[in-house]
């Protein structure tokens, strides 16, 4: 079953009430293996791919971006279309990551900084280099697609502009090659901010632990009907 239509019977019954009704038919070995992923996901470290072409980078992105543990990815869609992720590169990693998509990059930062995101911008060239990034408040790390980079409306929306300092003849990498260095040294220096390999708010934690407990179980509706029946008789 689809993420939405799992979130929607969360919503409707509520989480534990989900988690309830499903844990039963888990093994205890399942149970733990998704536990322990919740415990080391991190919210307060996000990334935003803005116009990308190539479905290839964007997969590799989002591998890249569940694989370091965090929870969500932000697309902007602009001229290009909507975002798509190559499968046979995300290698199944939309089942543990949520994807936000936006229309314009403005909406997109709006929607970042009222969460209380720090906005930075990756442009070549840029003095703040990737170890100089402060990472005492929740960061969203943006990046450009593959022909153009980042838009220079997404770079004035963007609180910092940071680049990767490079030695060799080549002056720049691949964009999802960027993506997984940008984040591995930013989740980790999170972490250590933060004191814990993971960040979830307890509602979040609440709410991914009925959605992974859920996911891919049949019948699913029937089987919360039926637990929510058994408390009433």
């Amino acid at each position: 079953m689809p993420h939405k239509q799992v979130d929607a019977l969360i919503a409707k019954y509520g989480a534990d009430i989900v988690i309830a009704a499903v844990t039963p038919m888990l093994e205890d070995s399942r149970v733990e293996t998704l536990e322990s992923g919740l415990n080391s996901k991190l919210q307060s470290i996000t990334v935003v791919l803005e116009n990308l072409y190539d479905p290839h980078n964007g997969a590799a992105a989002m591998r890249s971006t569940e694989a370091f543990g965090l929870c969500d990815l932000h697309t902007i869609d602009g001229t290009t279309g909507t975002f798509k992720a190559a499968k046979d590169v995300s290698a199944g990693t939309g089942k543990w990551i949520d994807l936000h998509s936006h229309e314009t990059s403005l909406a997109c930062a709006q929607s970042l900084k009222e969460k209380g995101f720090v906005l930075c911008a990756t442009v070549p060239g840029a003095t703040m280099e990737l170890e100089q990034i402060p990472v005492d408040k929740p960061l969203a790390i943006w990046f450009g697609n593959e022909r153009d980079g980042l838009s220079a409306e997404a770079q004035e929306l963007c609180d910092h502009q940071v680049s990767i300092e490079m030695h060799g003849f080549c002056q720049s990498f691949n964009l999802s090659v960027s993506v997984a260095m940008f984040v591995h040294r930013l989740a980790s220096k999170r972490r250590a901010e933060v004191g814990a390999v993971g960040d979830l708010s307890d509602e979040r934690r609440r709410h991914l632990q009925a959605r992974w407990r859920a996911t891919g179980i049949r019948g699913l509706s029937h089987i919360i009907e039926r637990h929510v029946s058994s408390l009433t008789q």
